[in-house]
């Protein structure tokens, strides 16, 4: 696993104060979902459940390495990650438990591991976030990007997590060479490296690049503040990775000391109520039974994702090679 910082913005613990609730005792969370966007969710956890949560908030990859390095001297109970990639690495490595069968009945079985050791939370698609203004006809292939009339005018952030897993997903279904050609070509395009998705949406806004590689969800907290935001998701290659639908996802580690609890908190998250959190808060897919996402989003059963089991996404490493290779990274 690569030691690459991504997803998070934040690299740090807090202890969250403790709730008069039923229930109690304590949880450790390593989040790689950053605190802006889970944080209100884990203190309304605490209030409902009584339990006092300390979380460390980093890169996805970066707590699950630490996870490994760790390992049954890890303080963690649960890992929530920003990506499956990382769930399945850790999976592999013999670091989670099996989660029960009720707490993953209501997810759909692509959407979870297939032994139960972790299960998804909420679902992200890959998108490019278009100019209003000044893209009257946007391509309708993350392939075409490498095109001429595109220099210089598109943006993407390399070291984000949900970056390397859709290069991960490229990988798995356009081959190697093909995958390290396409991003040779972009680099040579003049494609503009920004630190997060958010600073791409706010470029396309600014006029500053017309496209850029993100998750649909970003657009969302632009148009919160301005509902007059010029730009616009587009859905691009059915079926390709530029199709890609990821998820978050959350798992208890074999290392846990508060099990219970953390069992607790990941059927919190997939309850009606955290779901909805999801829906209405980050703009995300809502990933249980009963729950519809918004209405503004394609719902996930008419989109056409590439036909890629998630837990194939663990590959962090060979991409992060590749990325390096490929002068995206240092």
């Amino acid at each position: 696993m690569a030691l690459t910082a991504c997803g998070s913005d934040q690299s740090h613990e807090s202890a969250q104060p403790s709730s008069t609730s039923p229930g109690g005792g304590e949880l450790t969370i390593y989040s790689g979902r950053s605190e802006s966007l889970v944080g209100p969710l884990i203190e309304r956890f605490e209030a409902v459940s009584g339990i006092s949560v300390r979380i460390r908030y980093a890169g996805t990859a970066e707590l699950a390495a630490a996870i490994l390095e760790e390992g049954e001297r890890s303080r963690a109970d649960v890992f929530y990650s920003q990506d499956a990639g990382a769930l399945a690495a850790l999976a592999d490595a013999g670091a989670l438990v099996e989660l029960p069968d009720d707490v993953v009945a209501d997810v759909p079985s692509n959407l979870s591991d297939a032994l139960g050791r972790w299960v998804a939370t909420s679902g992200r698609a890959r998108v490019l976030i278009v100019s209003t203004e000044r893209v009257p006809d946007p391509p309708q292939s993350v392939f075409d990007l490498v095109d001429e009339q595109w220099r210089g005018r598109v943006g993407w952030a390399p070291t984000n997590a949900s970056f390397q897993a859709f290069v991960t997903a490229m990988r798995q279904i356009h081959g190697e060479q093909a995958t390290e050609e396409w991003l040779r070509d972009m680099v040579a395009n003049d494609v503009v490296e920004f630190p997060r998705n958010s600073a791409i949406v706010q470029a396309v806004g600014d006029g500053e690049i017309d496209i850029g590689l993100v998750n649909h969800y970003y657009l969302y907290r632009f148009i919160a503040d301005d509902p007059e935001f010029p730009a616009f998701n587009h859905f691009t290659d059915p079926g390709a990775a530029g199709g890609l639908v990821n998820v978050a996802g959350v798992a208890v580690l074999d290392a846990s000391r508060n099990t219970e609890n953390a069992l607790r908190f990941v059927r919190f998250l997939l309850s009606e109520a955290g779901q909805a959190y999801f829906r209405d808060q980050t703009s995300e897919y809502p990933v249980a039974s009963g729950v519809e996402p918004r209405r503004e989003l394609i719902p996930l059963s008419e989109l056409d994702p590439p036909s890629l089991a998630l837990t194939s996404l663990a590959d962090l490493e060979g991409t992060i090679a590749l990325l390096q290779r490929a002068n995206v990274l240092p």
